[in-house]
């Protein structure tokens, strides 16, 4: 069930209102252009709610590695028209993360590799320096306003996944998606306790701000749950929420799935939420097709990496580690995760992956196969047979908006 606009409002303002802001400086991190959230009604919400009562109130979205938002995709992100932003905003500032960037970042301490080996379960032991955005300092209040869904790294992602990697450095980037590769995104997705969060949170604890959120629960026809205090406990809330409702059960494997990317998605980076979210419902030998016509770029960000070492299993990665380590952590993770299960033989230089991963894209078939991934004209895919056939056939499963519901079979469903 969705909550009304005016539920939505309510509950938001009251959140709010409980929150110690009198005269403090508020920094409001949210997500980019990739998430699905009504963030336009949010933010002019809070706007209303907190101007007058805070000394600062400025936004900062939490990019990760993604690239910085141009004038006019700030303006839709926060569903403004040209110009009014400057108009009707003017004592609101408006900001970028930018992960490469040192100057941009502060640091705040180590995590000994003795703790890296506990919270990862042995996965990983090394120290991590962790540097984050150092605007946190500038304020008095950080407060996350995103959604909660699950996620292939995290487990479940927003509250403090939002820090990190949200507005951090690369380090910890690195580390804690290369964890997530290592267990692999079939196990963690949606899962709320993982070595991953584990590392999250650990992080977030070192920043001497306090951190509060609101944390929602949505769909892309509506929001099912707002729930806003300090972090931890706003979170705890909606990822058991979100663990619920974003979650597809169903009885049996698919041989053949067609993931009909949105236009949300413009890069490989992060069009693969379409795989990764059906992984666990794909047969062994079975193949998804990522079916994004808009979509012509592997990644802006990490495109010639992500060429130089193309996509690869897992164990394709750790058993040839010497070659491979110097090469960013999460690249290296992204390529396995979209990739999916799988084994190397080192002897033979073979790789044998699970299932079959094809683009139907503007990826042009040389680059695909360069990149050790399928290709199909997107022009030879006419969705709505395909949609018949998935109708009649109990072997073929066509997913509108991919990369937003897990799909799991039921027979992994946790008991109680």
């Amino acid at each position: 069930m969705f909550l009304t606009d005016a539920v939505v409002e309510a509950k938001i303002r009251e959140g709010i209102a409980r929150l110690p802001y009198d005269g403090k400086r508020v920094l409001v991190l949210v997500p980019d252009l990739t998430r699905t959230m009504p963030l336009p009604v949010f933010f002019r919400i809070l706007v209303s709610a907190l101007r007058g009562h805070v000394a600062k109130l400025d936004f900062l979205v939490a990019l990760g590695t993604h690239p910085g938002l141009t004038e006019p995709q700030m303006d839709r992100l926060f569903g403004c028209e040209p110009g009014e932003r400057a108009r009707e905003f003017a004592d609101v500032a408006f900001l970028n993360h930018d992960w490469a960037n040192p100057e941009a970042l502060t640091f705040l301490g180590i995590i000994p590799a003795s703790e890296i080996r506990e919270l990862s379960g042995g996965m990983i032991e090394m120290e991590v320096p962790i540097h984050i955005n150092k605007l946190v300092l500038e304020y008095d209040d950080l407060f996350v306003c995103g959604p909660v869904f699950p996620h292939e790294v995290a487990g479940i992602s927003g509250g403090n996944k939002y820090f990190f990697p949200g507005i951090a450095g690369q380090d910890i980037i690195d580390v804690t998606h290369w964890i997530g590769a290592l267990a692999t995104s079939y196990k963690l997705i949606g899962t709320k306790d993982t070595p991953v969060r584990r590392v999250i949170n650990r992080a977030a604890a070192m920043i001497p701000r306090p951190r509060h959120a609101l944390c929602a629960v949505v769909q892309h026809e509506g929001v099912e749950g707002i729930f806003i205090g300090p972090i931890a406990e706003a979170w705890d809330k909606a990822a058991d929420l979100a663990a619920q409702t974003h979650i597809t059960w169903v009885q049996q494997p698919y041989r053949r799935v067609l993931s009909l990317l949105p236009e949300m998605y413009d890069e490989i980076w992060v069009g693969a939420k379409g795989m990764y979210k059906l992984e666990p419902v794909i047969s062994d030998g079975g193949e998804v097709i990522l079916y994004a016509p808009h979509l012509r770029v592997v990644s802006v960000t990490h495109g010639k990496k992500i060429a130089a070492i193309g996509y690869h299993c897992r164990d394709y990665f750790v058993k040839q580690w010497n070659t491979f380590k110097g090469q960013p952590w999460g690249v290296l993770a992204h390529s396995t995760h979209l990739r999916g299960a799988g084994s190397y033989d080192l002897a033979t230089g073979i790789e044998t992956c699970r299932i079959q991963v094809t683009l139907a894209t503007g990826i042009p078939e040389a680059e695909c196969k360069a990149l050790n991934l399928g290709y199909r004209d997107w022009r030879s895919i006419d969705v709505a047979s395909w949609r018949a056939e998935a109708a009649r056939d109990p072997d073929c499963l066509v997913v509108d908006r991919a990369g937003e519901r897990l799909y799991r079979l039921a027979s992994t469903r946790p008991k109680g």
